[in-house]
């Protein structure tokens, strides 16, 4: 009898799906967090890949960045979501690699380069409810913080871990409501696309 290989507590979770299909890359952190049961990934979500060759591996072709998810041992759904998009054109293709790990009751957060600094909204896509909101020159996790109304300081004594299970913890309950506008109107909304490798040093 051949025995029976153990799963790790990230394939037992949704997320064992998108690690199988390489969707979870450049981790910071991937695996259980200190809540029993809960597996987090901080990292990057793949949202296209280009055509490889044989065995080589490209880097995807679009991805969503600072990426932060937790999720739960045996659930088939993500509870929590949080990245950055330089364009709010691919909100669809989030929803799309997520596909059924999406909820209705799940808290997801988008941060987009392209949406008026200004505006915050909520879109309905794929049964699921986006929180879009805008970002400048901050990072993901700083901008979710002041929307969560975390206190950097109370977490600077935290390993990743322990930060993801917080983060997640305060997003579970947040309930503001933005304006709600479909993909549709979003896409009419929306800015140009910045280029990420502008301003860089060469």
């Amino acid at each position: 009898m051949t025995a029976m290989i153990e799963q790790s507590p990230l394939e037992q979770t949704v997320l064992g799906r998108l690690d199988k299909g390489r969707y979870l890359q450049n981790p910071v952190f991937k695996g259980p967090t200190h809540k029993p049961g809960r597996v987090g990934f901080r990292g990057e979500l793949a949202l296209k890949f280009s055509e490889q060759m044989a065995d080589e591996a490209r880097p995807p072709e679009l991805t969503c960045d600072q990426v932060l998810t937790v999720a739960n041992v045996g659930d088939k759904t993500l509870p929590f979501f949080a990245g950055y998009l330089l364009s709010f054109e691919n909100l669809k293709d989030v929803a799309e690699v997520l596909g059924d790990a999406l909820t209705a009751g799940g808290k997801y957060f988008l941060f987009c380069n392209n949406i008026d600094l200004s505006k915050k909204y909520q879109v309905p896509y794929k049964g699921a409810m986006f929180y879009v909101l805008p970002i400048d020159e901050a990072t993901l996790y700083n901008e979710l913080l002041e929307l969560l109304y975390i206190e950097r300081n109370d977490l600077k004594k935290f390993d990743t871990a322990a930060k993801l299970d917080k983060i997640a913890e305060v997003a579970f309950k947040f309930d503001i409501t933005f304006d709600t506008i479909t993909y549709a109107e979003g896409l009419e909304l929306m800015g140009p696309v910045r280029n990420p490798n502008e301003n860089r040093p060469v």
